[in-house]
């Protein structure tokens, strides 16, 4: 891209105020910040003969502490009356862009920066680069980087990012040799982002010899650490994290310890993330990723002993941590030990009781959990259900086959509580009426669903489907079966439920057949399994 098309870009740039901020709809921080630019205004007009230095001051504070709609504004004022802009007014304000939506702004201050010639040093072009990077733009920061006179580690390590962020890992270790060969003494942040860009494409060969590189330039393993321990992690080499962990000796920190800890959990090795704990007070965050791990794989032994150290170190007190505990039992089938530790919960959030009252659904215990919701309702702390909670609890009714109360329950959420029913909701009690034989009433409240504007997701039309199958609804059990296959035709589990509903009135024909379009388009039937907890 030319110089010349950055000129012609910047010529209305006085006339470009912050109606560019609100032509789209503003992030949460802008909302923050929108009307803070009045303060900038006030100071520039309190003193506007301010010397530029004591401004460009003011600027780089505003961005640092994220303000940046003042920032924009200020930098505004400036460029109307003062002449003396400098590549100490750009940096700050090009950092403002970035967060700010739309590139239109950032390529006027380009245009503004080449007019005074403020594009040339090389912190200019680095910030112009990171800019640029940022908004996706990944030719322009090349460009940026290919007209600078001089690069440094900064400029170099600029590019590097540049190429990450577009997720361009083999380009971005292109750059790294590129480095070596230009003799650019690297940084920690240069091998911290090697160590990523290594991690993404699962190097192992070229991560460990930049783990060299690190112990032969006498680097700070200190700084480094979470980049090899995520690194080695990613790879799936647990043992040369915990090397790598265990080699820095008491210079760990507790951000270290969470990434070994998660990297160990992500690749199930949870006897070392539990050896790990052992060794050292894990925090709150390192025994909830521990723990939700134990929950998916119904690993209790393992879980039980975390659930130790949470009383060995007196966590108990914090409510987040105990909801993960509860699951973790749940879902390893130990409901008297959910409960008990329900019961011992100081603060239940809504979580909490949404938590307990599925676990009593889940396995069976339909009453138990009816029971509990009624509890949470007349709860003195007042915690109130929420669309999750009334979720678990049609799905509580659907187990155990409570009709009336489930029908009870969808009447409360909107009558009571003002929570409007979503698909899911609407999923649940279908399937409760359909188990009952009361096939007229379901495609009844499939009217009312599609009157009240909700949207006929998959699920619903999956429940459908399974009502006429168990009713022996030909007619509109085709219509289901029709409309399932239409919003996910690449779902095996759906041609198994149509198949099923065809087997289920006798048309094996059509079985054979739907069991032919799924060869055709390589869908296969997902192959059943089983978890046993470990006791």
């Amino acid at each position: 891209m030319s110089k010349s098309y950055y000129c012609t870009q910047s010529l209305n740039f006085p006339l470009r105020t912050l109606e560019l901020c609100y032509s789209r709809r503003p992030s949460d921080a802008l909302i923050k910040h929108q009307n803070r630019h009045v303060d900038a205004d006030h100071l520039f007009e309190e003193n506007p003969h301010r010397e530029i230095h004591s401004l460009n001051s003011q600027l780089a504070s505003y961005v640092r502490n994220g303000n940046v709609i003042s920032a924009w504004a200020l930098f505004r004022r400036m460029n109307s009356a003062c002449s003396a802009l400098n590549a100490h007014s750009f940096t700050p304000v090009l950092g403002a862009c970035s967060v700010l939506p739309g590139p239109e702004r950032g390529k006027q201050v380009h245009g503004l920066m080449i007019k005074t010639g403020a594009d040339t040093g090389t912190v200019s072009k680095t910030a112009l680069m990171d800019m640029y990077s940022k908004y996706g733009q990944l030719g322009n920061s090349v460009r940026v980087f290919e007209e600078m006179e001089f690069r440094d580690v900064v400029s170099w390590n600029a590019l590097l990012s540049s190429f990450l962020r577009q997720g361009l890992t083999m380009e971005a270790l292109g750059v790294f040799e590129a480095m070596k060969r230009e003799n650019v003494e690297v940084s920690e942040f240069t091998l911290c982002s090697v160590l990523k860009a290594c991690a993404s494409s699962k190097d192992f060969k070229r991560g460990k010899q930049v783990h060299g590189l690190v112990v032969v330039m006498g680097r700070d393993l200190v700084v480094l650490g979470t980049a090899l321990i995520d690194f080695y992690s990613s790879v799936g080499q647990i043992r040369e994290a915990m090397k790598a962990y265990s080699s820095l000796n008491d210079k760990t920190d507790e951000i270290m310890l969470n990434s070994l800890i998660a990297g160990c959990v992500r690749t199930r090795n949870l006897k070392e993330a539990f050896s790990v704990i052992s060794t050292i007070k894990p925090s709150i965050r390192a025994l909830t990723s521990i723990l939700s791990a134990c929950s998916d794989i119904s690993d209790l032994w393992i879980g039980k002993q975390i659930h130790c150290v949470t009383i060995r170190f007196r966590f108990t007190t914090d409510t987040q941590l105990c909801n993960v505990v509860l699951d973790m039992y749940a879902k390893c089938g130990k409901i008297r030990n959910a409960r008990s530790l329900f019961d011992g919960i100081q603060h239940k959030d809504v979580v909490s009781w949404t938590s307990m009252i599925d676990a009593y659904g889940v396995h069976g215990y339909g009453l138990e959990a009816l029971e509990l919701f009624k509890k949470m309702s007349e709860h003195e702390n007042g915690v109130s259900p929420n669309s999750v909670t009334f979720l678990v609890v049609l799905s509580a009714c659907g187990h155990a086959g409570l009709v009336q109360e489930g029908r009870e329950c969808l009447e409360l959420m909107t009558n009571k509580y003002g929570i409007e029913a979503e698909p899911e909701h609407y999923a649940c009690v279908i399937d409760i009426l359909s188990r009952a034989g009361e096939i007229e009433d379901v495609w009844c409240l499939f009217s009312e669903m599609v009157r009240k504007g909700s949207k006929s997701t998959a699920a619903v039309w999956a429940a459908l489907l399974n009502a006429c199958s168990l009713n022996l609804d030909v007619s509109r059990g085709e219509f289901a079966a029709k409309n399932l296959l239409e919003i996910e035709p690449k779902k095996p589990g759906n041609f198994v439920l149509v198949s099923n509903f065809y087997a289920a009135i006798g048309k094996w024909d059509s079985v054979d057949k739907l069991r032919g379009v799924m060869k055709e388009k390589g869908l296969l039937k997902e192959v059943g399994s089983s978890k046993v907890p470990r006791r």
